[in-house]
């Protein structure tokens, strides 16, 4: 397949709209999201939309699905409304989500039996990134799906690794990633709490950590907005704090299914579920720190 190959995207929120986006630029680009609202939003963005689902994928190559868990998931391809059972013949069907190997393998064995191929290629990087074609993506497929989609990987992505010749080794690394990930941003906030509690200049504190052993990627993303998560709207939401819940909730579930103690990944699950009933969980993941201390101290 070339480069003109053409791509529906399935779900234009925080990730798929700015990969539609970057895609639109060298690809035909048909999108199309439940919610009206983001419809209109890729469509001032300029970007092709459509009202349905099965329309937008009715000449579309690959089918890049951007959605939040394995029931989406299952809905958009297998559902009522799903679109697998319309597919042109050798459309390959492209996952970028986050939503566990189970879910991946039984979504990718239903489709095989309707002659349709899935590409497992869960991504991390956020929606900037996206934007900007520099996102990590880990790939698990047969060889032929993954070579005939590769265009649109290489376009989203600044590493794209296989690691995998089947749909869910994709997911099995990126769970190891968000393990990894939520730990660090827990751990960042407590880090950050501390100093503030100490008496320490938030900003000066921040910059100094980043300067040494103790600075992560997540410290150094997540920290200057942690700083932000006490004003009045709180941080730019990037990355939504319930999608940790999700995540670490995977996590948690792959450790136990393989008899596996995760202790510091379950300490920081418990912070991010906590944040979610008290009723962050659209804020930004960053505000996981006014979960840890719930007012600021005193400048």
């Amino acid at each position: 397949m070339t480069a003109s190959l053409s791509v529906a995207v399935l779900g234009l929120g925080a990730m798929g709209l700015p990969m539609a986006l970057r895609l639109a630029e060298t690809h035909p680009v048909i999108g199309f999201d439940a919610s009206a609202e983001r419809r209109a939003l890729g469509a001032g963005q300029g970007l092709t939309v459509h009202d349905s689902a099965q329309d937008a994928v009715a000449d579309a190559d690959v089918v890049l699905l951007a959605v939040r868990n394995g029931s989406q998931l299952q809905d958009a391809l297998l559902g009522e409304a799903g679109v697998a059972a319309v597919l042109r013949d050798g459309a390959v069907v492209l996952l970028t989500s986050t939503v566990g190997v189970d879910a991946v393998r039984a979504t990718a064995a239903a489709l095989a039996e309707l002659g349709v191929r899935l590409v497992d290629a869960p991504l991390s990087g956020g929606p900037v990134r996206a934007r900007e074609g520099d996102l990590l993506i880990l790939v698990g497929g047969e060889p032929d799906p993954v070579g005939r989609v590769r265009p649109v990987l290489e376009r989203l992505g600044s590493t794209v690794t296989t690691v995998g010749a089947h749909p869910g080794d994709g997911q099995a690394l990126k769970t190891v990633n968000q393990l990894l990930c939520g730990v660090h941003i827990a751990a960042a906030a407590e880090a950050l709490a501390l100093a503030d509690a100490l008496g320490l200049d938030r900003g000066a504190a921040l910059e100094a950590l980043n300067q040494g052993a103790a600075a992560s990627f997540m410290l150094g993303n997540r920290g200057p907005r942690m700083l932000e998560a006490y004003d009045e709207d709180g941080a730019e939401v990037l990355s939504r704090l319930d999608i940790f819940v999700k995540d670490l909730g995977i996590v948690a579930d792959a450790a136990r299914a393989h008899g596996l103690a995760t202790p510091v990944a379950a300490a920081a699950e418990q912070l991010f579920l906590l944040g979610q009933a008290q009723g962050l969980a659209a804020a930004d993941d960053s505000a996981v720190i006014r979960v840890v201390a719930p007012e600021r101290p005193a400048s």
